[in-house]
């Protein structure tokens, strides 16, 4: 039974570092209570913990774009953070642990600011014409949990098609995939609402829906070096990246010198096995591209790179003009 509520207010805009304090959150909850967290990440791609982040996001161009590339510990689809959308996350002991009772803190939330809303599914809230502006998401482990989400409020839309559509190029995964839904910012219903008139909403309703005052929550007094530990692990690449989720990558070109087809088996975010097929005349000089590319990392930059030292080589201009044909093509896809 809950009997103590805490709030926790994130300080900055860096995924990493926000999702490094909900996971110490989560750890030091205490018994009888329940933490409402709201934070914020600044142009972030979030994926579910068992998605391929490549089939999920254009990584190149969001990271090109300064933007970060975040995995999270719960399940579910891909989402786009930018300083127009607020995250929440509730977190508590298992034993206490209430999806209807937290989905009613939102539902009263947006409702005390003129907007009607309804549960819709296992993971989304809606308004009452069925427009998805809150995702949901959920974790469980060790006799604690938490459910998470977003609320958009003016999330730039331009941008969350730019890095959630996934590329042209053919790639079957074993990872899950997100399901894309209609998506409506809560400003197009009410054109004064702001992040911090959001926050107070919040408070109050999860206030009123359990009946308790809240309390800010110490969080001065979890360890700092812990929590930098985890904000570098989210950060690194073996975890946002190198997951083992198995996939296979299909690219195919044409140049004036024939077709070229490029298989890449990739594990642990790694090309593990690369095949290229092509119609070109120079028969001899086609096996030896495939061999660079194993043991290097999913990137179209890095892939490109490989064939580079082949251009240092005496291998006589038709081959030059493939392998620099090639490169040129590789380095124009999106991962």
């Amino acid at each position: 039974m809950i009997k103590t509520l805490y709030t926790c207010m994130g300080t900055g805009f860096n995924p990493y570092e926000n999702l490094a304090l909900e996971e110490m959150l989560l750890t030091h909850v205490p018994k009888e209570s329940c933490i409402l967290y709201l934070w914020q990440n600044q142009k972030t791609v979030v994926i579910g913990k068992n998605q391929n982040a490549w089939k999920e996001c254009r990584v190149k161009e969001l990271e090109e774009d300064g933007g970060f590339l975040a995995r999270r510990l719960s399940g579910g689809g891909a989402v786009f953070h930018d300083l127009g959308n607020l995250n929440f996350t509730f977190l508590m002991n298992s034993p206490d642990y209430d999806l209807s009772r937290q989905l009613d803190v939102i539902l009263q939330a947006v409702a005390s600011l003129g907007i009607s809303a309804q549960k819709s599914g296992r993971n989304d809230v809606t308004t009452a014409d069925g427009r998805k502006f809150s995702g949901n998401a959920f974790y469980h482990h060790g006799g604690k949990s938490y459910h998470h989400g977003t609320l958009m409020l003016q999330v730039n839309k331009d941008l969350v098609a730019r890095y959630l559509n996934v590329s042209a190029a053919k790639l079957s995964s074993q990872g899950v995939s997100s399901v894309k839904s209609r998506v409506v910012n809560l400003v197009e219903l009410q054109p004064d609402l702001t992040v911090e008139a959001m926050k107070k909403a919040l408070i109050s309703a999860f206030e009123q829906v359990y009946g308790l005052p809240s309390l800010p929550f110490p969080v001065e007094e979890l360890d700092g070096d812990k929590t930098a530990a985890l904000a570098a692990r989210n950060a690194s690449f073996d975890w946002r990246l190198g997951r083992n989720i198995p996939f296979h990558w299909q690219g195919e070109c044409r140049f004036p010198w024939g077709g070229i087809e490029l298989k890449l088996r990739v594990e642990s975010g790694r090309v593990q096995e690369a095949a290229l097929y092509s119609d070109a005349m120079d028969g001899d000089f086609i096996p030896r591209i495939a061999p660079l590319f194993t043991g290097k990392v999913f990137s179209s930059r890095e892939l490109g790179e490989s064939l580079s030292p082949l251009l240092l080589e005496d291998i006589g201009q038709l081959p030059r003009q493939m392998v620099e044909d090639l490169r040129d093509f590789i380095r124009s896809q999106e991962f």
